[in-house]
């Protein structure tokens, strides 16, 4: 019999509760601002890791808006190297759009950075970010999410779409992971 992914756990960071009740808030949000100015964005999905957290955001959204994906790969291992290289660009065009990048976590912050560059380079009229989560402590490049659900400590994270060598990404909550499963 296979292993439990939540043996693997140290602890939960944060509940199925508390990451639905920062969507609904995180919605209202980023529905006004759009709303104000009149606008349908394209919200772009940072595959994988975005997907629960877009899939859960998206539904509190009364206005319509526009989907999308993009795939880019920028680490080795663990670390985010910033070299981004596009894997699956959006079906949809951005020039002349208003984009809202949906992120799992802005950790380094090197690819939200080129992936924002991308954007605008690609003609986008203006581009946000929104993330589940934000890790200050590991930035490394000057970049903010325009929306942030919750600032973390510097500790391993999975859970909600986080990923360890592309498990735990199904876990309902967000979860410490223990050391020795990743030293």
């Amino acid at each position: 019999m296979s292993k439990i992914i939540s043996d693997d756990i140290d602890h939960v960071l944060l509940s199925e509760e508390q990451i639905e009740t920062r969507c609904k808030e995180l919605a209202a949000a980023i529905e006004k601002d759009y709303e104000d100015r009149h606008i349908t964005p394209i919200v772009v999905g940072m595959l994988k890791g975005s997907v629960p957290f877009m899939a859960e955001l998206i539904k509190y959204f009364r206005h319509p808006i526009e989907i999308d994906f993009i795939s880019v790969s920028s680490y080795q291992g663990t670390e985010s190297v910033g070299d981004v290289k596009i894997d699956k660009d959006m079906d949809l065009s951005s020039k002349g759009k208003n984009v809202l990048i949906v992120e799992d976590i802005v950790d380094t912050g090197r690819t939200l950075r080129e992936v924002k560059k991308l954007f605008y380079n690609k003609g986008a009229e203006d581009v946000k970010i929104v993330a589940l989560l934000d890790k200050p402590e590991r930035r490394v490049v000057d970049i903010q999410a325009d929306y942030i659900g919750f600032t973390i400590p510097n500790e391993f994270v999975v859970g909600y779409g986080l990923d360890y060598n592309q498990r735990y990404r199904n876990l309902p909550y967000i979860g410490v992971l223990k050391p020795e499963v990743y030293a």
